[in-house]
């Protein structure tokens, strides 16, 4: 069988410049004994699209609230266009937030939600006018202009939100889990919406999300933390194909961890299969995506040089443009990807024969496990 397109999105890199417009340098944080950012080092670069992805409580937000100067550092520098903001309030920064709730003023329109930074930056009249309906069609909210912010859908009041942060021009836009609140498909939509709005400005947008498939989506740059710690960076198709451990492997995408040793040169893992790899002797974990797996009906014939192993169809899965496969392994449920338009697909209760290429996987050892 053939193999599914790949189920991870990978983001087209925008236009990208060389220049440093945030950098970290061992910035941490502590809330009494609780280490929340453990000594964090980053370098934002001016039009990136940057994605800090991680799990509820690993310090992804308490990072971008120091970066927006509404939390302050216990330790490090933050410098941004080239400036130490360590010790400033946001209020002085090149640097404007899009909180998860919006924050609108309910008792304005949109068009004065908008204006309410420059009103209060007492900009003439004719240039907050202006600018005002710049951004209004940016956002595609020009025909709303005059409604109240409570009339707005989740969308409507999203874009407003993004708005009104813009219309200041900040060096970096920040948004917390902006896309968190709306439903699977306006989520979606919005971000098209996002990348659209950052390709049309140019701008440096730094984002939080738990949501792997998001960040995937949007980024050009990801940053994945585990306790506190960086523990990747990269672009989406590197910290994809390339995780550097297991907790990465595991939280970016879907993936098969089959657990094993290595003795000699040689790993043997529980789920049936062995091969050679170079290492130190111990337990290990190999990464297998499902879409690098293909599966093999009786009389099928199996490519060379492939890891290969013999199991059978427990459940298949309809996925729309592919099927999901689970098959068991010696005890060892493997998830699988096919083309769902392939005239003939293995039925449940069918022995398989599973195979992979040694390139496509990723093997864990010692602290990476």
């Amino acid at each position: 069988m053939t193999l599914a397109t790949p189920a991870a999105p990978v983001a087209v890199e925008p236009r990208r410049g060389t220049e440093p417009v945030v950098r970290l340098a061992g910035v941490t944080r502590r809330f009494g004994d609780q280490v929340a950012v453990q000594p964090a080092d980053l370098v934002v670069h001016r039009g990136d699209f940057l994605a800090i992805l991680g799990p509820s409580g690993c310090g992804k937000t308490s990072l971008l609230r120091m970066i927006g100067g509404f939390l302050d550092p216990t330790g490090g520098r933050i410098e941004i266009a080239g400036r130490d903001v360590t010790h400033l309030g946001p209020e002085r920064r090149p640097t404007n937030m899009v909180f998860q709730g919006y924050g609108l003023f309910p008792h304005m329109t949109v068009r004065q939600n908008v204006a309410y930074g420059l009103r209060i930056a007492r900009l003439p009249a004719a240039e907050t006018g202006r600018r005002v309906d710049e951004m209004l069609a940016l956002v595609h909210l020009t025909d709303l202009a005059d409604r109240p912010a409570p009339q707005l859908s989740g969308g409507q009041a999203q874009r407003v939100a993004l708005a009104r942060a813009l219309v200041m021009r900040p060096d970096v836009l920040l948004l917390d889990e902006p896309l968190a609140a709306l439903d699977l498909q306006l989520r979606r939509a919005m971000q098209e919406e996002l990348r659209r709005i950052h390709r049309a400005l140019g701008g440096t947008f730094v984002f939080v999300t738990h949501d792997q498939e998001e960040a995937m989506g949007l980024a050009n740059r990801v940053v994945v933390m585990q306790e506190g710690r960086i523990v990747q960076e990269g672009s989406p198709s590197e910290v994809y194909a390339n995780p550097r451990s297991r907790f990465v492997a595991r939280f970016v995408g879907e993936a098969n961890l089959l657990s094993g040793t290595r003795k000699a040169g040689v790993v043997s893992l529980a789920a049936g299969p062995a091969f050679d790899d170079r290492g130190a002797d111990g337990a290990v974990d190999v990464m297998v995506r499902p879409q690098v797996i293909a599966i093999h009906r009786r009389g099928q014939t199996v490519p060379p040089g492939h890891v290969v192993a013999e199991g059978r169809v427990v459940d298949r899965i309809f996925l729309g443009d592919h099927l999901k496969y689970v098959v068991d392994l010696a005890g060892v449920e493997v998830r699988a990807l096919a083309d769902a338009a392939l005239p003939e697909q293995a039925e449940v209760e069918e022995s398989v024969t599973l195979s992979w290429a040694l390139a496509a996987q990723r093997v864990f050892s010692g602290a990476d496990r």
